[in-house]
């Protein structure tokens, strides 16, 4: 049988492509002209500790990038785009919801809003695959091999976003569900809940998807382990690995109030994914989507670099102060995660 050699030399550097949703890749340009958009984000906009937030949108900032130079992401992105946009977020800051649907107080207290993506239509759905897949185009080039990229979603849009990342060129890896109960589903029919009691319009949401993928590998794991550092997910202990399946709660009101952003996620369970996109504790994790710090800060707590990009001025400023207060926030012991 023949021997089989395996070059384990670092692969060619990969090329930059400017992708659109109508067209086939081409190369970027690479005149004086496009060089000098990197000056632009030489500065980042502020540091915290090893985490850098530059202020900017992700696309250009990850177009100015260095190739290879991003280890792990972890991001919960705007799914369906349209709640983010500079008219639903006025809408949302000045009380009157929009897509934001806005829920009454419980028990005194006032809960966090969430977007309806049952509002979505087809040029908005369109839109979203078409962002993803460009997305996904800027961000390979920046992605050394092997790294993993943990993207938040919907169950009503998970498989649109998946679909667009795959076909952009990351391999799908399953899929981490973040067991929480949420405020999703569960209605009555609208103005008709005396007619059909016992009707449910959509179940009550108790799960949230995590899309895991990966860029392809630079030979077998172990190749790109010992090349890059990445190509696998980092253990909780020799007996215990990653799993899947994380058990979650609702974001409480007291880390709320460090970080008063309409999607934020615990800490709890940031700390445990954020700390497995690093399979050696080793490189730099990627928040594209940064709001209010929030992954920066459980990177902070890990002792990770990471860096933040965000391009709502409002978030930008609030996650200058809640990367600190977030890093030294002290999750309850029984959902506390392991360093």
């Amino acid at each position: 049988m023949h021997e089989l050699k395996l070059d384990l030399a670092p692969m060619s550097p990969p090329r930059r492509f400017a992708a659109t949703c109508d067209s086939t890749p081409t190369e970027t340009d690479s005149s004086p002209e496009s060089a000098a958009v990197s000056t632009s984000f030489a500065e980042p906009f502020a540091v915290v500790g090893n985490a850098a937030l530059y202020h900017a949108d992700c696309l250009d900032w990850m177009a100015a990038q260095p190739l290879a130079s991003i280890q792990g992401v972890v991001t919960d992105p705007p799914y369906g785009l349209v709640e983010y946009s500079p008219s639903q977020q006025e809408k949302l800051r000045n009380g009157r919801g929009g897509v934001w649907r806005l829920p009454p107080s419980f028990d005194g207290h006032r809960r966090a809003p969430v977007p309806r993506f049952t509002t979505l239509g087809r040029d908005d759905l369109d839109r979203l695959s078409c962002f993803f897949s460009r997305w996904t185009a800027a961000l390979m080039p920046v992605l050394v091999p092997g790294a993993h990229v943990l993207v938040a979603s919907n169950p009503l849009v998970s498989h649109l976003v998946a679909n667009a990342i795959c076909m952009a060129g990351l391999e799908r890896r399953g899929e981490v569900v973040r067991l929480v109960m949420t405020m999703r589903g569960g209605d009555r029919p609208k103005n008709a809940h005396h007619e059909f009691p016992d009707v449910t319009v959509m179940p009550r949401s108790g799960w949230e998807p995590w899309l895991l993928f990966r860029k392809p590998l630079d030979g077998r794991v172990q190749d790109n382990l010992r090349i890059w550092g990445t190509g696998g997910l980092r253990r909780h202990s020799p007996e215990r690995p990653f799993a899947d399946v994380i058990k979650s709660a609702p974001t409480q009101p007291a880390e709320r109030q460090l970080a008063p952003h309409p999607s934020l996620k615990p800490q709890s369970f940031l700390r445990e994914v954020v700390r497995a996109v690093l399979p050696l504790g080793e490189g730099t994790v990627l928040d594209p989507f940064a709001g209010s710090g929030s992954t920066l800060a459980a990177a902070e707590w890990l002792g990770y670099r990471s860096i933040g990009v965000e391009s709502d001025m409002t978030y930008a400023d609030m996650a200058v102060s809640a990367i600190k207060r977030l890093r030294d926030y002290e999750v309850p012991s029984s959902s506390a995660s392991s360093r």
